[in-house]
């Protein structure tokens, strides 16, 4: 029988567990739905362009394609935030993969534009859950290392830009849109056979006060991993001494680990959405918000600036370039080339993170990517301007990575999908609006103008990096925050 004066925390649980086959698994099935989601919208650079040929559409009708998908992913990204939260992070997979497989599914058999669009729509609210997968990944990391772990799961995303580019290249030509949509979708048919096999997280489990559930899974993951839990009783976080937790401002040490037990281990909980108002999450909820939606809007707006500026270079100046060819070769081609920018930034962040940590991570990245952008401000030779692209995207793919790693680790377990889907939500607005100033500036032969925009946007990611409350690494996650009402922004 366990000695009930030596208790252990979850954190402590998890470090001496250690990472092993089961975080393995665990991270084999969340980079799977991030494969899946990169895929779904790398797909919209072939479907458009098809469809429109096909149907007879307007550029603004082949537009909306896309602009349907992030529409759909602004509402899920809370929307599926939420359920975690609530409901546990099992749950929001289990939806996210049972509407995603069928609608993808679905609009692969659209018959006309209508149905297209608002089965898209349905991808995109599927695909808004996608940020779940890195949250229920990172309750199942040990501290140490936690930052590289995450820059490991990251790099499924870049897979799966690179598959369907490659998948693109192969099925287009000879079948069509049709079988890419239906070949697209096989990933999240995968997530939704695969799902009886994924555990809840500890983590959510014990802040629901279901400590045998989150005793039971820890077991098992012991199991797995053929290591031993600590010797004594489990204590979950929800019965510890809050008001001395959060006794210290957030600018010093809102991440604390230190458990003291309490008699009152029931609090009221208020809303998560007025929580991440608090005194205590107000500033870095808000700073958060700048940092996803100037990342998102930069990244896309790169990966816009390439192929605008390589076919309208010519266009707008005498510059004799390599446009023609650009303009001759295979857009899977380009897609496939461009889409391999991310992996040397993934490879730095892997370095660095852990290191140097999160905050220094990404100004020193957004530093290097205004560097990088700064020579096009002026029309440049096709050659020198493919090549700086390239590394301003590498930096810019890098930088978010990091920002989806901070973003999970500074909220607590309560509010964390929750927290983390509202940001999302902000960025998927800048991806949206992206395309409306990039590519009119750039078509408009604005180039100076375009680029001076996206340098304003990454210097001010910078400052609002500059300006979090705190530095998330090597600190253990937190399970509850100290909320009462006079905390709370009415």
């Amino acid at each position: 029988m366990e000695d009930q004066s030596i208790v252990y925390t979850l954190d402590e649980a998890i470090s001496t567990i250690g990472f092993g086959k089961c975080q393995g698994l665990v991270l084999a099935y969340a980079g799977l739905g991030w494969i899946a989601e990169s895929m779904e919208i790398m797909l919209l650079s072939f479907v458009g362009p098809a469809v429109k040929s096909e149907w007879g559409l307007s550029s603004n009708e082949e537009s909306m394609i896309t602009t349907v998908v992030f529409a759909g992913m602004l509402i899920g990204a809370y929307s599926w935030g939420l359920i975690s939260d609530t409901y546990g992070r099992t749950k929001s997979l289990l939806g996210v993969a049972i509407v995603t497989t069928i609608a993808s599914i679905l609009s692969a058999v659209s018959p006309d534009y209508v149905w297209l669009l608002s089965l898209r729509w349905m991808v995109g609210f599927g695909l808004g859950g996608g940020h779940v997968y890195s949250s229920w990944f990172l309750e199942f990391v040990p501290t140490p290392n936690r930052g590289t772990w995450m820059v490991i799961f990251s790099t499924f995303w870049s897979v799966g830009t690179v598959f369907e580019a490659a998948l693109a290249w192969i099925v287009m030509p000879s079948l069509g849109w049709r079988w890419l949509l239906a070949l697209s979708s096989l990933p999240c048919f995968a997530l939704l056979l695969l799902y009886g096999f994924i555990p809840e997280t500890p983590r959510y489990l014990c802040m629901k006060g279901r400590t045998s559930e989150a005793h039971t899974v820890l077991e098992k993951i012991a199991s797995l991993n053929r290591t031993k839990l600590p010797p004594g009783i489990l204590v979950s976080d929800r019965i510890t001494d809050m008001n001395e937790e959060f006794s210290q401002s957030e600018d010093t040490n809102f991440l604390t680990s230190r458990i003291k037990i309490t008699k009152d281990s029931k609090t009221s909980s208020p809303s998560s959405s007025l929580v991440l108002f608090s005194s205590k999450l107000i500033r870095t909820t808000f700073l958060l918000w700048f940092v996803y939606f100037g990342n998102t809007f930069a990244y896309y707006g790169i990966v816009l600036l390439t192929s605008e500026l390589s076919s309208g270079q010519s266009k707008c100046t005498s510059i004799t370039s390599l446009s023609e060819n650009i303009q001759d070769a295979s857009l899977y081609i380009n897609v496939f080339v461009t889409s391999l920018a991310e992996f040397p930034g993934l490879l730095l962040s892997a370095i660095i993170v852990d290191k140097a940590g999160r905050k220094f991570s990404m100004a020193i990245m957004l530093l290097l990517c205004f560097i990088l952008l700064l020579p096009l401000v002026s029309h440049q030779q096709e050659i020198l301007t493919t090549s700086l692209l390239f590394g301003a995207r590498m930096f810019s793919s890098a930088t978010f990575t990091v920002a989806c790693i901070y973003a999970p680790e500074v909220y607590p377990t309560p509010v964390r999908s929750t927290g983390v889907g509202i940001a999302t939500a902000i960025g998927r607005i800048g991806g949206m609006i992206c395309p409306l100033v990039s590519v009119g500036l750039v078509s408009s032969c604005h180039q100076t103008a375009a680029v001076m925009l996206f340098e304003f946007v990454v210097a001010i990611v910078g400052l609002c990096v500059l300006f979090f409350p705190f530095e998330t690494k090597g600190r253990e996650l937190t399970d509850s925050v100290n909320v009462s009402s006079s905390n709370l922004l009415m």
